[in-house]
């Protein structure tokens, strides 16, 4: 089964690995498959592993982590400790999945591991036991699971811990630097031999060494924004960062130094104004949040390709040479074209809830999840050939197409 266990997909990238999906949307979005409205407050994104569906939501002054099947039907719910409830209250870390445990850091800087079966706590550790606070608006990281280490910043002079993922017990810590944990997370890449973790701060974007935490290379860019949300990306030897209130981006390109690994400043730009919604990198561009709308930029040389309005300021995922993009504001989502030489709209649909919507959407199995609030969407975006593939792999676990299914592909071809 094709799974998504963490923040931003398998790859911490935003990308789906799933193929033969719909081309175009039917009048009034994809075939919904279920809705769910039991969730508590909250910011989170879904996680999907083993047949299950996992996400947070506040409920009063707590946390609760939710478990539904793929059907939508509730199987679990636990509490998982004291909900942040100062500015923007709401849950905000997306699940991490590791095989048979669930990892989730709350706003007030508790991290947590669960039997992803039973939701039975196995350890818990705070971010002040090593020295970190949160920001304004509370952690909202989502933890980084890398080999036999769980991830995460506490902020501070230990400012990136790493903790064993079945114990809990410290195994190191960062080094070489101290800085405020911001909102970001963690991502995990391999370049020339060295692996590295490299995350965003509120003294900028920091690289350290896998297995030890020693600082390998920083930039200050975006240092003492008024916060710094998007997670950096990678791709090809670079590495993007942007952020919004004006900041802008920032692309590095890895050189190898007299010290290691060394990040060399590619360009930098205003075109690419991500307050929250992030930004994938597909083909040798990056398309992302910018300002009201989107933005799609050459990576190797920042140059602008276009601007686009389309349903305003969200956040964005890829799948099949597709963009899916989730409007902050009024629950708009909408599928689009992933291509330089413009953005062209070929569906939308609209779902409910209250208060802006900082979910990022997940496309995973042939499966669109969007969260809005305190209610929980699934739609189903898959195209013929897949709804093929899937019946003839496990004719129990999906729906057979149906023909208002089919047809909703016919006006794709038109545009070809």
């Amino acid at each position: 089964m094709v799974e998504w266990p963490c923040w931003r997909g398998v790859n911490r990238d935003g990308k789906s690995p799933d193929r033969g999906l719909l081309k175009r949307w039917p009048p009034g979005g994809p075939k919904l498959l279920w809705k769910s409205d039991v969730l508590g407050r909250g910011f989170s994104s879904v996680t999907t592993a083993r047949n299950a569906i996992y996400i947070t939501g506040d409920e009063g002054a707590r946390l609760y982590l939710y478990a539904f099947d793929m059907d939508g039907n509730l199987k679990w719910k636990v509490d998982a400790g004291t909900a942040w409830t100062r500015s923007h209250p709401g849950s905000r870390a997306s699940v991490t999945i590791d095989e048979d445990r669930l990892y989730l850091l709350s706003g007030v800087g508790e991290l947590t591991c669960f039997d992803a079966a039973t939701g039975v706590l196995k350890w818990r550790r705070m971010a002040e036991e090593f020295g970190g606070w949160p920001g304004n608006w509370g952690y909202a990281e989502s933890v980084l699971i890398h080999k036999d280490l769980v991830v995460f910043k506490p902020g501070g002079n230990k400012c990136i811990v790493a903790l064993n993922k079945l114990t809990g017990e410290p195994v190191w810590s960062s080094s070489g630097f101290s800085a405020g944990p911001e909102y970001s997370s963690c991502i995990a890449v391999t370049w020339g031999g060295q692996e590295m973790i490299i995350t965003g701060t509120r003294a900028g974007i920091v690289c350290v060494e896998a297995n030890t935490g020693r600082l390998l290379w920083s930039n200050d860019f975006a240092a003492n924004n008024t916060a710094n949300c998007p997670t950096p990306a990678y791709s090809d030897g670079y590495v993007f960062w942007a952020n919004g209130y004006g900041t802008g981006g920032i692309c590095l390109k890895l050189v190898r130094g007299l010290r290691g690994v060394e990040a060399k400043v590619a360009w930098t730009t205003r075109d690419m104004n991500s307050h929250h919604g992030g930004y994938v990198v597909n083909d040798g561009y990056i398309y992302g949040n910018n300002g009201g709308g989107w933005a799609c930029l050459h990576l190797g040389t920042g140059r602008s390709m276009w601007k686009a309005r389309a349903v305003g300021k969200g956040s964005l995922c890829y799948a099949d040479q597709m963009l899916y993009l989730f409007s902050e504001r009024g629950g708009r989502a909408a599928l689009a074209t992933c291509s330089p030489a413009g953005l062209e709209i070929r569906g939308e649909v609209q779902v409910e809830g209250d208060g802006p919507s900082w979910a990022h959407p997940v496309v995973v199995g042939g499966r669109l999840y969007l969260r809005y609030d305190k209610n929980l969407y699934c739609f189903d975006v898959r195209g013929r050939t897949t709804r093929t593939y899937f019946r003839r792999r496990s004719a129990a676990a999906l729906p057979a197409p149906s023909p208002d299914s089919a047809v909703a592909e016919e006006p794709g071809r038109q545009l070809r």
